[in-house]
C-alpha cells in the first residue's frame, strides 16, 4: 500500500472515530440533561445507541475513504446519510432482537428520527462538516498533495530525429544524436541526485522537439496547464505529456487554439507569472493563462520577446526572485523587481533544484561563479547538443511544484 493510501486509510478511521464519538456522546448528554442530570441514564443510552455508533463509524469510515470530506457541502451530505442510515439501522437490530417484527417496526423507525435518534443524528452531521474535514487535513494528503512532496519532474528522452528540431534565432549547426542521448542522461542524473524524482514521457521518435517537453505544460503546484504550441509541428507533443500528467492524478486543464502558449515562455517569480509575448506566445494565450491563474491567486505579467526564441532564453530567476539575464537578448530588464546582468547567454538559464542550490549548463562558467558568489550550490551539466536546436537547461524537465 502505499504511504498516499495508508495515511488516506488512518485518516478515515480516525475521523470515523471522532464522529461516531460526538454522536454518541451528544446524544447521552441530552437525555442526562432531560431526565434531571441523573447519572444512570448514560448506561442506558450508551447501550441503546452501540449499534448505531457501530455503523456510523462503518459509514463515515467509507465516506472518508471516497474522499467525502474535502468539501463542506460533501461533507454534509455524508453527515446527513451516514447519521440517518446509522441511527435507522442500529435502532431497527435492536428492536429486532428485542422480538419486534420487521412489519411492525418501519413506521416507528423513521419516526426515531424526529424522536430518540434526532440528537444523535445532528450530533453526526455537525462532527462531519466541523471535525471529520480537519482530521483529514491533518492525518491524510490528497493524492495531488502526494504527488508535490515525491518531488517528481517531467522528462522525455531526446528522439532519433533530433536533428530535425526546429530552429529560430540560430544558423543550424549538426546535432550529433549518440552524445545527445549521454547528456541527456547525465541531465536526468544531475536531477536524480538533488532529490528529484524522473518521470519519463513516453518517446516521440518522429517529433523532434519532444525533447523540450517544458513548452508543453506549465505547473502550478497540483495544477498543470498544457500549452498550445506555436509551432504547429510540436502539437502532437501534448498528447504523451498529459497522459503522464493524468497518470499522476493531477488537475489539468488546457490553452485552446486560436491562443498559443509555449512553457519556455512562462517564468514563476512566487505568484507573479511573467509570459513572454513573442514568436511562440500569441495574446490569446496569454488571456487563456489569466483566466486560469486569476481565481488561484496568481498574477500574470506580459512581456515583450523579440530577441530569442522564448522568455526563459533570456532570463530565469535565482530561488529567492532574482531574475538573471544576459542583458543584449532582454528587451526590457525594468520590468522586475530585482534584474543581475550575467555575463554569457546561456548563464541566464538556471533550474532551480533547491532553496539553495541551481542547475546550469557547463557552458557559463563565469555565470556559475557569479552565482556561487551570492551562496548558492551551482551544479554545471554539458547540453551542448541540445543548445544548437536553441535549448537550454529549463526545456529538458518540468518540476511538479
Amino acid at each position: 500500500m502505499s504511504s498516499y493510501r495508508l495515511r488516506s486509510v488512518i485518516a478515515s478511521i480516525v475521523a470515523a472515530l471522532a464522529v461516531a464519538l460526538v454522536a454518541l456522546v451528544a446524544a447521552d448528554l441530552a437525555y442526562f440533561i432531560q431526565n434531571a442530570q441523573n447519572p444512570q441514564v448514560f448506561a442506558v443510552y450508551t447501550e441503546y445507541f452501540l449499534n448505531s455508533t457501530l455503523v456510523l463509524f462503518l459509514f463515515t469510515a467509507v465516506f472518508g475513504l471516497v474522499g467525502a470530506f474535502r468539501h463542506w457541502y460533501t461533507s454534509a451530505i455524508a453527515g446527513v446519510v451516514s447519521g440517518a442510515l446509522a441511527a435507522l439501522i442500529g435502532t431497527g437490530l435492536s428492536a429486532l432482537a428485542a422480538g419486534i417484527a420487521f412489519a411492525d417496526l418501519l413506521a416507528p423507525l423513521v419516526g426515531t428520527l424526529v424522536g430518540n435518534n434526532l440528537i444523535f443524528v445532528l450530533g453526526a452531521i455537525v462532527a462531519s462538516v466541523a471535525i471529520a474535514p480537519r482530521i483529514h487535513a491533518r492525518v491524510g494528503l490528497s493524492e495531488q498533495e502526494e504527488v508535490l512532496r515525491k518531488k517528481y519532474v517531467l522528462v522525455r528522452r531526446p528522439a532519433k530525429s533530433l536533428q530535425d528540431g526546429l530552429v529560430t534565432h540560430i544558423e543550424r549547426e549538426t546535432v550529433d544524436v549518440e552524445l545527445a542521448e549521454r547528456q541527456w542522461e547525465s541531465y536526468v542524473a544531475a536531477l536524480t541526485g538533488a532529490g528529484w524524482d524522473p518521470v519519463e514521457v513516453a518517446p516521440a521518435g518522429d517529433l523532434p522537439d519532444s525533447v523540450f517537453v517544458e513548452d508543453t505544460v506549465v505547473m502550478f503546484g497540483a495544477l498543470a496547464v498544457l500549452t498550445s504550441p506555436g509551432a504547429d509541428e510540436r502539437l502532437d507533443e501534448i498528447d504523451g505529456v498529459e497522459e503522464s500528467l493524468t497518470a499522476l492524478g493531477l488537475e489539468v486543464l488546457r490553452i485552446e487554439r486560436p491562443g498559443t502558449l509555449d512553457g519556455g515562455d512562462v517564468l514563476k517569480i512566487g505568484t507573479t507569472i511573467f509570459v513572454g509575448r513573442g514568436g511562440r506566445t500569441n495574446s490569446d494565450g496569454i488571456r487563456q493563462l489569466r483566466k486560469i491563474l486569476a481565481p488561484r491567486g496568481y498574477s500574470v505579467v506580459a512581456v515583450p520577446v523579440t530577441k530569442a526564441l522564448h522568455l526563459k532564453s533570456t532570463v530565469t530567476a535565482l530561488p529567492d526572485g532574482t531574475v538573471i539575464g544576459y542583458r543584449p537578448l532582454v528587451d526590457d530588464p525594468f520590468v522586475y523587481d530585482r534584474f543581475l546582468e550575467v555575463p554569457e547567454p546561456s548563464g541566464a538559464h538556471v533550474v532551480i533544484l533547491a532553496d539553495d542550490t541551481v542547475l546550469i549548463a557547463s557552458s557559463a562558467p563565469e555565470s556559475a561563479r557569479l552565482i556561487e558568489g551570492l551562496g548558492y550550490r551551482v551544479i554545471s551539466v554539458d547540453i551542448s547538443e541540445f543548445e544548437k536546436l536553441e535549448g537550454c537547461v529549463t526545456c529538458l524537465s518540468v518540476r511538479i511544484r
